[in-house]
C-alpha cells in the first residue's frame, strides 16, 4: 500500500510508531499494542504493519519475542573495554539504574585458583530486567577475608581495595555465544538467545591472579565499546578458525591492560 506522495504506506507507520517511541508514549521495556490493533488502528493490512514492525526491529527500536508479542527494546548500555573499575560505577556513570542480586557467596574449590576460592555468583539487572550472570573466583587468603562483605552494594574490585589488595591490570576476551542452560536460569531467556561471554582474569602488583572471572551478557541489553590510544588497551582480532577446530568469531577482543572491571 502506498499513500499519497508515493511513500509507502509501511514506512509512515514505522516513522509514526519511532516518534512515539523517541516520544516516550511507549517506554523502553513496554510491550506495543497486538498488530491486529494496531493495523485496524492505521487501517492497514496486517502484512503492512508487520513491514513497518521489520523496519523497526532493523532499527534496534523493538524487538519482536515469539508468543509474547512486541516490546520497546532497552537503551543499549556500553561494556567499556578501556577502564579498569566497578562495571556498576562504569554504567551508574551513564545514568542507568543498576542492581546486583547475590545468587551465592561462599569458599570452594577452583581448579585455576586452588582450595578455599570465593565464589562469587551474582545478577546484575539494568532497567529492572536481569541482562548479566556473573560468576567471580577470588583465590585464597583474599577470598576469605571478603567473606560477609554485602556485594549488592560493594564492588569487587572496592572490597579487595579495602582488604589491602592493589589491582594492577586484567586480561578479558569478549565473544559471541548462545545463552546456556545454566544462565538461561537467571537472565529469564530462552537457551540459544544470543550473548556474550566475558572471561577475565585480574592480576595484583606482584603479577598474582586476584580474580577469575566469567560473565554472561545479554547480546541486546549491552553493547561493547573501546577507547582507543597509543597505549594501554591491546586489541586482538582473531581470523576465521579452521575446519574442524572450535569456532573463535573474527572480531573478539583480548584486552592486555585496561579493562572493564567488575
Amino acid at each position: 500500500m502506498v499513500r499519497d506522495g508515493g511513500e509507502p504506506r509501511y514506512r509512515a507507520i514505522a516513522a509514526d510508531l519511532a516518534a512515539k517511541i523517541h516520544a516516550g508514549d511507549y517506554p523502553a521495556g513496554s510491550a506495543l499494542p497486538a498488530q491486529r490493533e494496531l493495523s485496524s488502528a492505521y487501517g492497514v493490512t496486517l502484512m503492512t504493519l508487520r513491514q513497518a514492525l521489520r523496519q523497526l526491529s532493523d532499527e534496534g527500536l523493538i524487538v519482536q519475542q515469539a508468543g509474547r508479542g512486541t516490546f520497546v527494546s532497552p537503551p543499549h548500555l556500553a561494556y567499556r573495554l578501556g577502564s579498569l573499575r566497578s562495571l556498576a560505577d562504569d554504567l551508574r556513570e551513564q545514568g542507568h539504574a543498576v542492581r546486583t542480586v547475590v545468587v551465592a557467596a561462599g569458599l570452594a574449590v577452583s581448579a585455576e585458583l586452588g582450595p578455599r576460592a570465593l565464589r562469587l555468583e551474582r545478577v546484575r539487572e539494568f532497567g529492572g530486567r536481569p541482562s548479566v550472570h556473573q560468576i567471580s573466583w577470588v583465590p585464597a587468603p583474599h577470598g576469605e577475608r571478603l567473606l560477609g562483605v554485602d556485594f549488592t552494594v560493594v564492588a569487587l574490585y572496592a572490597a579487595l581495595a579495602d582488604a589491602g589488595v592493589a589491582v594492577a591490570r586484567a586480561s578479558e576476551t569478549v565473544r559471541p555465544a548462545l545463552l546456556d542452560p545454566v544462565s538461561q536460569v537467571y537472565l529469564h531467556r530462552p537457551a540459544g538467545t544470543p550473548v556474550f561471554v566475558s572471561e577475565r582474569v585480574t592480576y595484583a602488583l606482584d603479577a598474582t591472579a586476584v580474580v577469575a572471572d566469567r560473565a554472561v551478557i545479554l547480546g541486546d541489553a549491552m553493547e561493547i565499546r573501546a577507547e582507543r590510544a597509543a597505549t594501554g588497551l591491546s586489541m586482538t582480532w582473531s581470523g576465521a578458525a579452521r575446519a574442524g577446530s572450535a569456532p573463535e568469531p573474527a572480531g573478539s577482543r583480548t584486552a592486555g591492560s585496561d579493562v572493564a572491571a567488575q
